[in-house]
């Protein structure tokens, strides 16, 4: 089957897919498989310690697909930043077309991508920062309802009331993102005026995912209570996996008589995390994922 919306026409996509460009996981391979089927496949720049290494990823994806695909940029406050101007350069020098941003201030590289007509969609978690990055002249918006793994926001808007909103107020095309995972929900964004979803954990379930066995098995098995918000003490709310560490962190946080962050750093690390994709123990470290 192939859908005509507004996004598969500008990506040249026959399924209004986009595959989220999860650290860690938005590799070559599960981004060509996410491609050669139809949809959107995603690489994760901040997967790769340098620019020059992202360069060798995105060759190494056109090794496997001739099909469109996008980087994904996440810019998030960091003691030391990753090198965002870097990583854009590379995307403009390997004539990448699609560029997917998140964060906070997307607007020093979306400038020079708008400048080479890079088409640039923006995830955002509220329509106040859909309308910042509207002024930035982004293609398409990402809108993520509360449901969404990683960083919710802050307003717990859920998708049914978000996405409404967002056909309401946006004047340009948008996906809608957070908590789909099969035909029944693209067909709900659908309905509710978006032109296609976003998809993150589902496919990290997939064969081509660089995930260990373990950890698949445990999404699999997760029911829809199996989350918790963590760091919303700090104003910055992500929905992980509710395994034992994460537990330990949202303890700390609630109970804390200082509330000093430095508390809870070497639990929420996203070095663990990457360990737990690596080594399959699921209570090594914390992980995204969605309600």
């Amino acid at each position: 089957m192939t859908f005509s919306t507004t996004l598969t026409r500008a990506l040249g996509i026959t399924l209004p897919v986009v595959q989220g460009g999860m650290q860690w996981v938005a590799y070559a391979e599960l981004a060509a498989a996410v491609s050669n089927a139809g949809g959107l496949g995603i690489l994760s720049a901040l997967s790769q310690p340098t620019p020059e290494a992202l360069r060798t990823e995105i060759r190494r994806y056109r090794s496997m697909s001739h099909k469109p695909f996008g980087v994904n940029i996440t810019m998030l406050p960091a003691l030391n930043p990753p090198d965002y101007l870097g990583y854009t350069e590379v995307i403009l020098e390997e004539g990448v077309r699609i560029v997917e941003t998140a964060g906070t201030n997307p607007a020093p590289i979306i400038e020079p991508l708008k400048k080479a007509n890079v088409t640039i969609l923006h995830k955002c978690t509220s329509i106040r920062h859909a309308k910042s990055a509207l002024k930035l002249g982004v293609d398409f918006l990402s809108i993520d309802g509360f449901e969404c793994a990683g960083h919710i926001g802050e307003s717990d808007i859920t998708n049914l009331i978000l996405l409404s909103r967002a056909r309401q107020e946006l004047g340009i095309p948008f996906i809608a993102s957070g908590g789909f995972a099969d035909g029944f929900g693209l067909a709900a964004a659908l309905a509710l005026g978006a032109e296609g979803i976003n998809m993150g954990t589902r496919f990290m379930c997939t064969t081509e995912a660089p995930v260990h066995q373990n950890v698949k098995d445990a999404i699999v098995r997760a029911q829809e209570t199996d989350t918790a918000l963590v760091l919303r003490r700090w104003r910055n709310t992500s929905r992980l996996f509710a395994n034992k560490v994460a537990k330990e962190a949202l303890r700390i946080e609630r109970e804390s008589k200082t509330g000093d962050f430095d508390e809870v750093p070497s639990l929420v690390s996203g070095r663990r995390g990457r360990q737990v994709f690596m080594n399959g123990d699921i209570d090594y470290g914390v992980r995204d994922c969605v309600a």
